[in-house]
Parts: structure tokens; sequence; C-alpha cells
């Protein structure tokens, strides 16, 4: 998603003349490929102010003083791919198979061996095979695994999806989710089990920041891409709710929701 937010419309608002309908919306998204973790596809259709203190160059500045480095999830490997400088040994780790084939053909010819896995203990490596552990927005950190295959003294480094990310539009078609639900993904909890396993937590920030969807496109895109955030989304099973919230942003404006993110940064005590 793009970062800076647009203006916000006050009442009245009205779409542009000419704006296109629901199902020509409707159609363009479903049509689009989601392979990949590349949110491009929304740039102009949503935005969604990013954490203040900028993941991917201070993950970039580790893996330039680091020899042996693994990103676990790596999605596409967009991320892993824009480091300007790489440890002589970087391996990622993917499990679905579209985004093992992307990553593979974007990382390879910069040196980096991608490996399809289960996201599953346990990690497909030695003991204290990598000197740094990065994710960026894991399903799952598996801690006892991380702190198994980092070297002593090294560091694991990674930017987490937080506690009831853009729950707004999650509750708009699942209706109101219990707290226990609400409360996944909590940053204390992850500092806890990293400290369960054995490492040192040196850094824990977190940050609240304002997404906006533009048009029902983009929301049917980011559904079909963030396949856990409404389980089995179909735009056949929500049609009703989808045409509701198209006739809601045409009139109101761009639907605004809340993203949480949290950046942790543990080490092994060496």
């Amino acid at each position: 998603m793009s970062t800076p937010p647009r203006p916000r419309p006050g009442p009245g608002f009205r779409p542009e003349p000419g704006a296109r309908t629901f199902d020509e919306l409707i159609a363009e998204a479903e049509a689009v490929s989601v392979d990949g973790w590349d949110f491009s596809w929304l740039d102009g259709r949503a935005t969604e102010e990013r954490p203040p203190w900028g993941y991917a160059r201070a993950m970039g500045e580790r893996m330039g003083r680091a020899t042996a480095a693994l990103d676990i999830q790596t999605g596409g490997g967009e991320v892993l791919a824009s480091v300007p400088k790489l440890p002589p040994l970087t391996v990622a780790t993917e499990a679905w198979p579209p985004n093992v084939a992307r990553a593979t053909a974007l990382l390879h010819p910069l040196g980096v061996a991608v490996v399809g896995d289960h996201d599953e203990p346990p990690l497909p490596f030695g003991d204290a095979a990598f000197d740094l552990v990065v994710s960026r927005h894991p399903v799952r950190a598996w801690w006892t695994e991380i702190a198994r295959v980092l070297r002593p003294g090294g560091t694991y480094f990674s930017q987490e999806v937080g506690p009831a990310s853009v729950f707004e539009l999650v509750e708009y078609f699942l209706g109101p989710q219990p707290p226990e639900v609400r409360g996944v993904r909590d940053p204390e909890r992850a500092r806890a089990a990293a400290e369960a396993a054995g490492l040192d937590v040196v850094d824990l920030r977190t940050a609240a920041l304002r997404t906006e969807f533009h048009d029902i496109g983009a929301v049917v895109y980011f559904l079909r891409k963030v396949i856990w955030m409404v389980p089995g989304f179909t735009v056949d099973g929500y049609r009703d709710r989808l045409a509701a919230l198209h006739r809601r942003i045409e009139t109101e404006g761009p639907f605004v929701a809340t993203t949480t993110r949290f950046l942790i940064e543990a080490v092994k005590p060496g």
C-alpha cells in the first residue's frame, strides 16, 4: 500500500464522475494475481501509514554486519531482495508454493538459497547455524527453533503484525470478535515466549497506524491476499456485505481501519 494518507472527505462526499461500478471493481480485483508479498497493486487505492522504525532499512543494516543469515517466511522475497549488502551465506524459507517459486526467481540471482518449508518445527537447519535470523510478518514465531539455530551472541530481528490489526474490516464481515481473538499477537506474549526460549529481548516497540481503503476492489484484493483476516473469504459468499460497503465508500469516503505492528529484537546470550 502507498504510504501517505489522502485527505479525509467530509459528509456528503461523492465519487468522481465516471467512477467504476461495483461489478467492474469486483471483477478486476478477482482477476489479479495475489502471489508474493508485494502490495503495489493497491497504490492509489489504499493507504497505510508505515511504522516509525523503518524495518527494511534496519534489517538491511544488520544484514550488512552478518556472516550467515536466515529470513523466515520470506514471502516472495521482496524485502530480502531490497537489502544493499547480503551476508556471504543467506538462506530464506517459505511455505506457500507460489511464493517459493517467486522468491526463487527473485533471490537466486542474488546468491540466496530458498528452501521450501512447512513453517512448523523443526527448521531444516543445524544448531547454531546463523548469527542473524529475521522475519517480516511471520504467521507464527517458533521461538525455541529460532533460539536453536542462532549462534551464541546472534540476533533475531522481526516486525510482526500486532493484536486486532485491521479488525474494523474483519469485524465488518465477521461481527464482533471475542477478547481472546482480539488479543492474539500481543507483543508482551512475544516477549515472554522469547525469554522462555532463552533469548534476551533488547528492543520491543509498537505502533498503531491509520489504514484507508478507497474502493471495494482494494478490499477484495486485500482479503484475497491476506487470507487469515476473513478465513474462507469469497466474493460470492460476502457479496451483500461487499455491495453495502461499496455504497458506504461511495457516499462517505474511504473505509478506515487501524493496522497494528510491533518490532522485536532478541539476542542469544554468548
